[in-house]
């Protein structure tokens, strides 16, 4: 089979063509800078040539655009998305409903949303890893002291200058108030995400006057979704992720690997940013705990930072994500925790139980080898999308 893949700068890009190749399929690399937006003349020129010099059988990218979404329709072509980010306001484009389309969703919950507003062309299997990669790295020399911890968390701490919450600007008493107390209370809740359903009316307006957002007639995003997503989901991020490592830290020092250099709490030590393919997996493997905090806005799905925890064989300790109980379980592949004081007290228990913190890390390694490995999920894919 040939296939068209988007090269841009994703995660995952030579685990997935390593394993196209590795099941037999020609895989042809394409980009464009205009690939992620809306509308684009240049793209659709430059697509159609790609396709008419490299005729393909299906493109593939990971997270769906629209753009080549269109390409696809017009060239008759079927399109394979893996979307791994979350939210991904492509996903509410009018695109979506192409018959080309077969978008695979790592969020059951909204798999479900999607699949019962009347759209066929959406699925929903959970992210692939690759547990073979970390032996290779460790046949490499690097720095072990580096990337060796008791506990580390590898991820953006979303307090960087772009932050859309804090430059709303001119906003009520009433709106603050009102923002606060549903922030605090989503806080509070573990694996499900209410932000959506309780944004009033009044409060959107206050919002949308402050700081508008066009998105155009191109999609069925709604206002509450942009809003509670891309607003306050990502300023929930920001207070949770900082609250649970300065309360792990108050009580055990551990090394946050994050892109923003200036942050700085008692007892972290900030340890600036770790390539993605060449220095992630070795925190995951070297670190006796390895936290995971997921974003509120994935709303049961397990994300991709877990699985990458997984697949190096490190120690998974993670906020509950209703999907890991379909694949994985709690105690054996992963531990889950279910509020701040959960998480202390099995920080503490761990770190004094190395055997079964060992033994849990290299089960989810083996599940994630055995049953979810890149292979593994394109060979399911490729079920569906070519059923004879």
């Amino acid at each position: 089979m040939k296939i068209t893949f988007l090269d841009w700068s994703c995660f995952g890009r030579e685990n997935c063509i390593s394993a196209f190749k590795q099941l037999g399929h020609d895989v042809t690399l394409f980009f464009h800078p205009e690939y992620d937006l809306r509308k684009s003349a240049a793209f659709d020129a430059a697509f159609d040539v790609q396709l008419g010099n490299h005729p393909c059988d299906v493109v593939f990218s990971f997270n769906f655009y629209p753009l080549v979404a269109e390409g696809c329709k017009r060239n008759n072509v079927k399109y394979i998305s893996i979307v791994y980010d979350s939210p991904h306001v492509s996903l509410y484009s009018y695109t979506i409903i192409y018959p080309c389309n077969y978008v695979f969703l790592f969020d059951k919950t909204q798999y479900t949303e999607l699949h019962q507003m009347g759209i066929p062309t959406v699925y929903y299997l959970p992210l692939p890893g690759n547990a073979d990669q970390i032996d290779h790295l460790l046949s490499l020399p690097y720095d072990r002291k580096r990337y060796s911890s008791d506990i580390s968390f590898v991820g953006s701490l979303y307090n960087e200058d772009h932050n859309l919450f804090d430059r709303l600007n001119g906003l009520s008493d009433y709106a603050k108030g009102y923002l606060n107390g549903i922030m605090e209370a989503q806080l509070k809740v573990y694996g499900y995400y209410f932000i959506e359903e309780v944004l009033k009316k009044d409060i959107i307006r206050e919002m949308e006057i402050s700081m508008p957002y066009h998105a155009g007639n191109t999609g069925i995003q709604t206002p509450e979704y942009i809003y509670g997503t891309y607003f306050i989901g990502r300023k929930l991020a920001e207070m949770d992720r900082i609250r649970t490592l300065t309360s792990v830290a108050s009580k055990h020092p551990l090394r946050l690997y994050t892109l923003n250099r200036d942050f700085s709490a008692p007892g972290i030590e900030n340890m600036g940013s770790v390539d993605y393919d060449h220095e992630m997996p070795y925190v995951f493997h070297h670190s006796k705990i390895n936290l995971n905090i997921t974003l509120k806005s994935i709303k049961s799905g397990i994300p991709l930072r877990a699985i990458d925890i997984m697949s190096a064989g490190g120690f998974l300790l993670t906020n509950f994500q209703a999907d890991f109980l379909d694949y994985y379980v709690p105690d054996e592949d992963f531990v889950y925790y279910t509020d701040l004081n959960d998480l202390n007290e099995k920080i503490a228990y761990y770190l004094s139980h190395e055997e079964e913190r060992r033994q849990i890390a290299q089960s989810g390694r083996k599940k994630v080898r055995e049953f979810h490995s890149f292979e593994q999920r394109f060979r399911e894919i490729f079920a569906i999308v070519f059923p004879n």
